[in-house]
């Protein structure tokens, strides 16, 4: 299982942020990063402060499943 931590994508339209409709950034681990339009997660949800401890994610642990046509992160999880 993965840790996913979830966060809104406050540069969406951006250069490498994806367009305006990508509103979610999903972190895989500590290496990697999706931009997504949408988030479904089916799991235990909880919150944390960031590693700079500015921001706040949720995050949960499972495994993520993509929807390309539709931009969306499909995360299952513990419940």
């Amino acid at each position: 299982m993965n840790k996913y931590r979830i966060r809104y994508n406050k540069q969406k339209g951006k250069l490498n942020k994806g367009t305006v409709d990508h509103a979610w950034r999903v972190f895989e681990g500590s290496k990697k990063e999706y931009i997504f339009k949408n988030v479904e997660i089916n799991g235990l949800v909880k919150t944390e402060k960031d590693e700079n401890n500015m921001d706040y994610n949720i995050y949960c642990y499972g495994h993520m499943k993509i929807n390309r046509k539709t931009s969306t992160a499909i995360i299952t999880g513990k419940k």
